[in-house]
């Protein structure tokens, strides 16, 4: 069998910097070319980052993406290059494309046909989809092209192989969820061994606004089997040598396919370069670190700040914030009231000093007392009640945003997808922010994921162990726990994902899960009036299948009720 030599670009693009883009593509180019290998691959939508959502209705920047294609040509001389772009046709429609520039040409452009519109996918919204499969026989053998979705829906690869592919190409930028690498490869391996051919896949890899990218790129054989996998969460070059049979028969009439002339360049074997997976909590981590690191720095910050009160939610944002971004660049505030016990407001300080990063602290005790003799006149006789607590967090929520105002710095808000969906807690206070790191983490994966970050491999732990095992609670009220408004945690985060994640109903959830009724229904009610406060939140990081937000479009005006 002829070989070959097959390398993928899996590399972490910026939306909408095409500039920035093209030149990461010259360059994994360049690099293929070192490596002598014969194709190329880049992610989907390479040029312009994925998903360039409403961008793609502004007539300039489509065609600032093609002047971009343009540009590379001239460094595909004896190689091929496949690329992601957005083509558009005479009549103004517009395709998410893959082009195949080969002896400084762009010679042939693949159209995609499988358009997700589903999740947190719209793209029947921008592209149409494309018509036919395309080839490339090269030195003898036969490539076909496919961008993402197309390898997940069974028609394209079937085409393919009966065209005569012995290799499917996939331009893919598949966002990442928990446990979503090892779906991908075992969906992959059936579609290979299906299709008796094998399949390179090559992902975008990096976080855009509350999606990352995970990478983990691979190169199957003919029998599913994996041979090669690039590294999840990094950029990283995958070069890999495949032995492929010479085309035996024309392609069916429905297939475009262009040829690229050339020989071979003798050169020595690669070896197979494996790739462990990472455990399930260690990819999670890793998800929340790059989604972290690319939000602050794409959007132009260098600082972040955060309030810390000692509880479970804000350590692990700290520890999190100063894995992706450095100490340095990591500010904590803690804002103690009448209600913060000693306890948490040492663990605060501990944390930060563990962490080694400033640490500041500002009580808003006066500030607190100020509001209440301000709006004494207007409350009378009333009682205390949630009024009093929510004006704490506002203050606090205000304090962190005038920092931010003064010194540039970008505030991360602490709340995680337990709270978030049950509305426990503050709109314009807990909620003030510009990022939400944890906001689809659910509470008990939390503290999984604390315990995670506590066994990195430092002399000490950075969390302190009386903060996981003090009730949590908001401090907003004398002896306050979470569990005075919520079920435990562990009974909770099983309503929210049955309910938000998998669409559950009431009857199915008490049926299936062995819950009592009277507190699915209770937390239902809280998901679905809570809906207004999310839609006023930060973005956040998706790491389940379902988060709140792109993924989850619910109604805010709704009546309906489950019986």
């Amino acid at each position: 069998m002829p070989t070959l030599r097959v390398a993928l670009v899996q590399l972490n693009a910026t939306v909408g910097d095409l500039t920035g883009n093209c030149r990461q593509v010259a360059e994994g180019i360049l690099h293929a070319k070192a490596w002598r290998a014969d194709v190329v691959v880049l992610p989907e939508l390479a040029i312009t980052g994925y998903p360039p959502e409403d961008l793609l209705l502004k007539p300039t920047f489509v065609e600032d993406n093609l002047r971009a294609v343009r540009r590379l040509c001239p460094l595909t001389g004896g190689l091929v290059a496949l690329v992601g772009f957005v083509d558009r046709d005479a009549r103004g429609r517009l395709f998410n494309a893959a082009g195949v520039l080969a002896d400084g040409r762009h010679r042939a452009t693949y159209h995609k046909r499988c358009l997700p519109n589903y999740g947190v996918f719209d793209e029947r919204r921008y592209f149409s989809p494309g018509a036919r499969p395309l080839l490339v026989d090269l030195h003898g053998m036969r490539l076909g092209i496919s961008i993402c979705e197309d390898l997940w829906e069974p028609f394209p690869a079937q085409a393919l192989h009966r065209a005569g592919a012995s290799l499917m190409v996939n331009l893919s930028a598949s966002p990442y969820h928990a446990g979503k690498s090892r779906e991908r490869q075992q969906l992959f391996s059936q579609r290979a061994k299906a299709n008796r051919m094998s399949v390179a896949y090559c992902n975008l890899v990096g976080g855009q606004d509350e999606l990352v990218f995970d990478g983990g790129s691979l190169v199957l054989d003919a029998g599913g089997r994996l041979l090669a996998r690039a590294r999840q969460f990094h950029e990283d070059l995958l070069v890999v040598d495949l032995g492929l049979p010479v085309a035996s028969r024309h392609p069916s009439h429905r297939a475009a396919k262009v040829s690229v002339a050339g020989q071979p360049t003798p050169r020595p074997p690669m070896k197979p370069r494996p790739s462990e997976w990472l455990d399930p909590l260690a990819e999670v981590y890793a998800a929340l670190v790059l989604g972290t690191r690319d939000y602050v720095r794409k959007n132009g910050f260098e600082t972040v700040v955060l309030g810390l009160s000692g509880g479970i939610d804000s350590s692990l944002t700290a520890a999190i914030a100063v894995d992706a971004l450095g100490k340095e660049q990591v500010v904590g505030v803690g804002m103690p009231s009448r209600f913060s016990s000693p306890a948490t407001q040492y663990d605060a300080r501990r944390l930060a000093r563990t962490l080694r990063i400033r640490f500041e602290e500002v009580s808003i005790e006066p500030c607190f007392q100020a509001y209440l003799q301000t709006l004494k006149g207007l409350f009378g006789a009333r009682p205390v009640d949630v009024t009093e607590q929510n004006l704490q967090a506002r203050i606090r929520g205000n304090l962190l945003m005038a920092l931010s105002n003064k010194f540039g710095w970008l505030v991360l808000t602490t709340g995680n997808k337990s709270e978030m969906a049950t509305g426990y807690s503050t709109l314009y206070g807990d909620m003030a922010g510009g990022f939400a790191v944890i906001k689809d983490v659910p509470k008990t994966l939390v503290y999984q994921l604390a315990r995670f970050r506590n066994r990195g491999g430092t002399l000490l732990a950075p969390i302190p162990e009386s903060v996981f095992e003090r009730a949590p609670t908001a401090e907003l009220a004398q002896n306050q726990t979470d569990q005075d408004s919520l079920p435990p945690y562990d009974v909770l985060d099983r309503i929210v994902k049955a309910y938000v994640e998998e669409d559950r109903g009431i009857q199915e959830m008490i049926r299936r899960n062995g819950l009592e009724a009277d507190v699915v229904r209770a937390v239902v009610r809280m998901v679905d009036r809570s809906e207004y406060k999310r839609r006023q939140g930060p973005p956040g990081i998706k790491i389940t299948p379902r988060a709140f937000g792109k993924d989850r479009r619910m109604p805010i005006t709704n009546r309906y009720q489950e019986s």
